[in-house]
C-alpha cells in the first residue's frame, strides 16, 4: 500500500526458464528502511544459480525486508520443473514443492484466507475443463478468476493479521481482485507453459488509475532450457 522502490518485479519469466513470484506479506507495521522487494524476483531471473539455491541465500538475508513470500522455478522441457518457495515470516529454510496445486496471497503459502480458497476452487473448475477449451478461452476464463470482486467475509485469519491496518478497508480487501479508491488490483497475469515449453504470457493493466480503461498484451517464446 505503499509505493514501489526503485527497479525490481513482482513476477517475471524468462527465457532460460526462471520463474519468479513474489507477494508482500500483510502486516500492520512497514519498516520504512527495509530493503525493496522487488529486487528478489530481478535478481534471480538475471542470475545464474538454480531456484533453491537462490532461495537458500535469500533466506539468509530475510530479515533485511519486510514480509514477503517469492516462489522461485526452474521450467524445463529436458529435465523437468523444479519449484520452490520462502517466506520470511515462516520457517527459516526454503522448501521444494511438489507437484500439485498451491495459492498464495498475502500470508504463507496455503494460509485458508477465504478468499484464497475461493480463488483456488474457481481457478480449478476452470483448469479441469481447460483441455477442451482454445487457449484463448482459458486466458479469458482465468482472467475473469482474477477479476472476481466477491467479498468472502467474514474472515477472521485476515482481521488477526491485518488488524486495524485492514479493517476500513476489509469488505473490498477480502476479495479476490481488490477494488478500492486508492488501492488495488491493477495488473492481471497468466502464465502459461505447455508440455513442449511453449510460454504463453498474458498481462493486463491498468490505464492511468482508470478502473475503467485496461491494456492487454501477449508475449510467446519457447523456453530454452
Amino acid at each position: 500500500m505503499e509505493e514501489g522502490k526503485a527497479g525490481g518485479t513482482w513476477l517475471g519469466i524468462s527465457t532460460r526458464g526462471k520463474l519468479g513470484a513474489l507477494t508482500n506479506y500483510l502486516q500492520p507495521r512497514q519498516e520504512p528502511d527495509a530493503r525493496g522487494r522487488g529486487e528478489l524476483v530481478s535478481h534471480f531471473l538475471t542470475s545464474d544459480m538454480d531456484s533453491l539455491s537462490y532461495l537458500k541465500k535469500v533466506s539468509t538475508e530475510g530479515h533485511l525486508y519486510n514480509g514477503f513470500n517469492i516462489i522461485a522455478a526452474d521450467l524445463s522441457t529436458a529435465k523437468g520443473d523444479v519449484v520452490c518457495y520462502y517466506g520470511n515470516r515462516g520457517e527459516p529454510e526454503p522448501i521444494v514443492l511438489t507437484p500439485g496445486t498451491y495459492g498464495l496471497s498475502n500470508a504463507l503459502l496455503e494460509t485458508p484466507w477465504k478468499k484464497l480458497c475461493f480463488g483456488k476452487q474457481l481457478f480449478m473448475e476452470v483448469v479441469e475443463k481447460s483441455e477442451a477449451l482454445p487457449k484463448d478461452v482459458l486466458v479469458t476464463q482465468l482472467l475473469d478468476v482474477l477479476n472476481n470482486e466477491e467479498a468472502q467475509l467474514p474472515d477472521p485469519a485476515i482481521e488477526d493479521q491485518g488488524q486495524e491496518y485492514v479493517q476500513p478497508m476489509l469488505n473490498k480487501y477480502a476479495a479476490v481482485c481488490v477494488r478500492c479508491a486508492t488501492y488495488g488490483t491493477r495488473t492481471n497475469t497468466i502464465i502459461l507453459v505447455d508440455a513442449n515449453g511453449h510460454v504463453t504470457f498474458t498481462e493486463r493493466s491498468m490505464l492511468d488509475k482508470d478502473t475503467s480503461r485496461w491494456e492487454t498484451n501477449t508475449y510467446e517464446f519457447t523456453l530454452q532450457s
